[in-house]
């Protein structure tokens, strides 16, 4: 029987640190450092270096140093990476003395970066305190120093003019619309405004002396016309807060869901003696009748909602029901009617109801222990 040739394991070649050719000696490893590594690996090479050869602190601040440092220098990181995984010195016309200078040369080249670390690491602090003293305003201090920059310098700008004896106006409301502040901003402008149509008031009107004298140089029209600009300003804070409230978004309450409005829902799954079993509680979740029977007190409830959403379920009640299409009433033989609740129609169970003797009440939504869960319709 001939035998088999076993077919060749393909070997993934290998590649980066893994294929360093430490068996070639040192002087072949810094070839291939120097033409096959990636520099990423430069800097993992190192960073271990450091952190093997210097204590906590030093180690800190020489890390602190910008990324190029550890990215640049093949040899740097082929000698580190040799001392790293302790390999042999073995290499043709290489001697211990050449590889205590290769040392050398490594901590000749990180040590002076223990200096500049520490000054790195100072002024990392520095920024850090400085953010930490950074103040945040708030959203109403944004807000009063929005109104402030904004439309109360376009009422001081309106004040200095009026001084100045100039017949100056501004449109208010297309103001707020330009700087886009919020309704809330009326206020400290209603404030001002109404201060100045008091003065403009009393002088015009005569009732104070004082807002006479301060006002003996302009005439009766140029208070009447001010008047008029404070009243038409007042009228537009008006109508910015009255739109505000027109377009207000409304917030929409998320509907809870079905698991989660029947997780505490208290009912009877299961009665013996009326052989009942009650549908999952889940099912009455959107659905816009329901039937219950409580086989304590022999109770048939029948509850009926127009609700878009159906039913909804708190604890164990049912909150939107309509009560006056809702009813119960006390089955004196409950074992022939509940058949029919289980398999006709509405129409059908209405004219049931209809024939009962039974007084018919307004049930109150609440589900109990005792309580079945018949059946639940759409219609």
């Amino acid at each position: 029987m001939a035998k088999r040739k076993m077919k060749a394991k393909y070997r993934r070649p290998r590649t980066g640190l893994s294929a360093v050719p430490f068996d070639k000696g040192l002087r072949r490893t810094l070839d291939y450092f120097h033409g096959e590594m990636d520099r990423k690996a430069f800097s993992e090479v190192l960073k271990t270096y450091v952190k093997n050869h210097y204590n906590k602190s030093d180690a800190k601040a020489i890390l602190s140093n910008p990324e190029w440092k550890f990215t640049t220098y093949s040899h740097y990181a082929c000698i580190a990476y040799w001392i790293n995984t302790k390999q042999k010195i073995w290499c043709k016309n290489l001697d211990q003395d050449q590889i205590d200078r290769y040392e050398q040369g490594l901590a000749k080249y990180f040590d002076p970066m223990i200096k500049e670390g520490h000054v790195f690491l100072k002024e990392k602090a520095l920024k850090a305190k400085e953010q930490a003293n950074v103040i945040v305003l708030s959203p109403m201090q944004r807000l009063q120093k929005k109104i402030g920059d904004t439309i109360m310098q376009d009422l001081l700008e309106l004040e200095d003019e009026w001084i100045l004896d100039k017949e100056t106006t501004i449109d208010i409301y297309q103001r707020f619309k330009y700087h886009g502040l919020p309704a809330s901003a009326t206020i400290p402008c209603r404030e001002m405004i109404e201060g100045w149509l008091l003065d403009y008031s009393d002088a015009y009107h005569k009732r104070c002396p004082q807002a006479v004298e301060g006002y003996s140089h302009l005439k009766r029209p140029e208070l009447n016309r001010r008047l008029k600009a404070c009243e038409t300003m007042l009228s537009d804070l008006d109508r910015i807060k009255s739109v505000a409230k027109a377009t207000r978004k409304v917030r929409v309450k998320k509907p809870v869901a079905a698991d989660k409005q029947v997780a505490r829902v208290q009912y009877c799954k299961m009665d013996s003696d009326f052989k009942l079993e009650s549908i999952n509680p889940i099912q009455m979740i959107g659905k816009c009748r329901l039937f219950t029977f409580n086989v304590k007190t022999r109770i048939l409830t029948e509850y009926f909602t127009q609700a878009p959403d159906g039913f909804v379920i708190s604890g164990s009640t049912i909150k939107n029901f309509q009560k006056e299409f809702s009813r119960c009433t006390k089955l004196r033989k409950p074992d022939e009617f509940l058949s029919g609740v289980l398999s006709k129609t509405p129409k059908q169970i209405d004219v049931s109801f209809k024939e009962l003797t039974t007084k018919i009440n307004v049930p109150n939504g609440r589900l109990n222990k005792d309580t079945i869960l018949l059946r639940v319709m759409d219609k």
